[in-house]
C-alpha cells in the first residue's frame, strides 16, 4: 500500500506558547519533528514575537521540518491566577480573544482532529477551551507527579480534556490517585534526542581543559539545583570513597532554581564540599551547552533526585555508556534496570550511595558491562520514533472512538 493520501492524514495541533522551550516542550518538539509525516499533517499554535525579535522557542519550531506554523496570542503567562482569572484572561481581552477564535477557524479549516499541550496551565486551558469549541479531541501531556503544586485551572483543563498523557507510569499513578479515570491516563515514555549522545566522543578535551589529572576517576551530577534533586546526597557519596579514591573529582552541573528556592542552593552545596574538605575536588560547571562532551568526560552519573517524575538525564547518560546512580522511586526505575545499567538506592540511605559509588569506580569492567546494557536500553525504549509512534497510536484511537465520531456528526465536521 501506498503512503497515505493527504486527507487520509490525522492533522495534529500543539498548543506551545512558551518563549523560552523547557525539557516538556523539548519532548514536544522530538514528537514534532518525529511523527510520521504520511500519517500526520503536524501544526503549532506558538508563541512568535514580533517579526524582528522572534523567541527562542519560535525559532527552535521553526527548525522542524515541514511542520506547519500558526503564530497566536496567547496573552500573558497565567501560572498565579485563578481559573475564573484564567479564563478572562483567554477569553476578556478582544485581541486574545480574536486571536483565539482565529485559531478555532485554523482548526476547522485544516481538518485538525487532535489537539495537544503540556501542562503549562495556560497551554493545557487553551487546550481544553479549544477542544471544546471545534469538537477536536484534546489531550493534556503531564511532565510532573499530580500533587498540590497543581492549581485549580491545570486541573481543570486535565478534566475537561480527552485524555492525559504521563511521561511515566509514576505519574501516570500519581493521576489517578488524584481522581483522574485510569481509562483517560496514557503513559508515553519519554525520549532523548539519541543522534545527539555519541559515545564515542573523546573526554580527554573535557578532562584537560577542567586540569582533571590523567586517571583521575570522574563523578559528574546535572540538573536542577535545590535539595530534592540530591546533589547534596552526592557531595556526601563522594566524601565517604575519598580514603578510597584521592583523586577523585566531581563535576556539578546545572543552576539555582531560584523558582524553588529563594537562597543559593549553589552555595550551599559549596559550603558543604568545604565542610567535608572537598573544596578542591568538587567543581561547580553551572548551566553547560556541552552535555554530551561533559558526560563523556565522566566515569559515573549520579543524581539522586527524591520522585523524579522520567529523569531524561538518567538516559542520556545511558546513550553515553555511562553507568548511572539514581534512587528507587519515582520514574527512575522505569529507566534504570537495578544492577544492569545502573544501582538504585532507598531514600536518605547514604550508606548504600556511597557504597554503590565504591563499587562502580572499583571496577571498570562493570561500569563497561552497565554502559552497553544502558546504551542497547536507550536504543530499544528511549527513542524519539518510539515515542512519537506511541504518540501516534493514541491519537489514532482518540479519534476512531465512536463517541467522538458522533461529536463531529454532530458539529458537521468532516475529517
Amino acid at each position: 500500500m501506498g503512503p497515505q493520501r493527504e486527507a487520509e492524514k490525522i492533522g495534529v495541533l500543539f498548543i506551545s506558547s512558551a518563549e523560552h522551550p523547557g525539557a516538556d516542550t523539548f519532548i514536544h518538539m522530538l514528537i514534532m519533528r518525529a511523527l510520521d509525516r504520511a500519517q500526520f499533517d503536524v501544526h503549532v499554535a506558538c508563541s512568535a514575537g514580533p517579526a524582528d525579535a522572534r523567541t527562542p522557542g519560535y525559532e527552535a519550531l521553526a527548525a522542524i521540518p515541514d511542520l506547519h506554523l500558526y503564530e497566536a496570542n496567547f496573552g500573558p503567562s497565567l501560572s498565579s491566577h485563578s481559573l475564573s482569572g484564567k479564563l478572562r484572561q483567554i477569553l476578556g481581552v478582544p485581541a486574545i480573544a480574536a486571536s483565539f477564535a482565529a485559531l478555532a477557524r485554523y482548526v476547522r479549516a485544516h481538518n485538525i482532529q487532535v489537539l495537544h499541550s503540556t501542562d503549562r496551565p495556560r497551554d493545557a486551558v487553551a487546550c481544553a477551551i479549544l477542544g471544546k469549541l471545534t469538537g477536536a479531541k484534546s489531550i493534556v501531556h503531564a511532565h510532573l507527579k499530580c500533587a498540590d503544586w497543581m492549581g485549580r485551572p491545570l486541573r481543570w483543563a486535565m478534566g475537561q480534556s480527552d485524555a492525559v498523557v504521563a511521561i511515566s507510569k509514576f505519574v501516570a499513578g500519581s493521576l489517578v490517585e488524584c481522581g483522574y479515570s485510569a481509562s483517560r491516563v496514557h503513559t508515553v515514555l519519554n525520549a532523548i534526542d539519541l543522534p545527539r549522545w555519541d559515545p564515542a566522543i573523546d573526554p580527554l578535551p573535557v578532562r584537560q581543559a577542567l586540569g582533571i589529572p590523567a586517571g583521575a576517576p570522574v563523578v559528574m551530577t546535572a540538573g536542577r539545583l535545590f535539595p530534592a534533586k540530591g546533589q547534596h546526597e552526592v557531595v556526601r557519596a563522594v566524601a565517604a570513597v575519598r580514603h578510597e579514591f584521592p583523586d577523585i573529582r566531581l563535576l556539578v552541573v546545572g543552576r539555582d532554581d531560584l523558582q524553588v528556592m529563594r537562597t543559593s542552593f549553589t552555595e550551599e552545596l559549596k559550603a558543604l564540599a568545604r565542610e567535608l574538605g572537598l573544596a578542591d575536588r568538587v567543581m561547580f560547571l553551572g548551566q553547560r551547552s556541552d552535555m554530551p562532551e561533559l558526560m563523556a568526560a565522566c566515569d559515573v552519573f549520579a543524581l539522586p533526585s527524591i520522585e523524579e517524575p522520567f529523569g531524561l538525564v538518567y538516559a542520556e547518560a545511558m546513550a553515553m555508556k555511562r553507568p548511572v546512580l539514581a534512587l528507587a522511586n519515582g520514574g527512575a526505575p522505569e529507566v534504570v534496570d537495578h544492577g544492569r545499567s545502573g544501582l538504585l538506592s532507598d531514600t536518605d540511605d547514604r550508606r548504600t550511595l556511597a557504597d554503590h559509588l565504591a563499587a562502580l569506580l572499583r571496577d571498570p569492567a562493570l561500569r563497561t558491562t552497565m554502559g552497553e546494557y544502558g546504551r542497547q536500553q536507550v536504543e530499544a525504549r528511549f527513542t524519539a520514533q518510539r515515542m512519537a509512534a506511541d504518540t501516534g497510536q493514541l491519537y489514532a484511537s482518540l479519534i476512531s472512538s465512536p463517541a467522538h465520531q458522533s461529536v463531529l456528526a454532530r458539529s458537521g465536521a468532516h475529517y
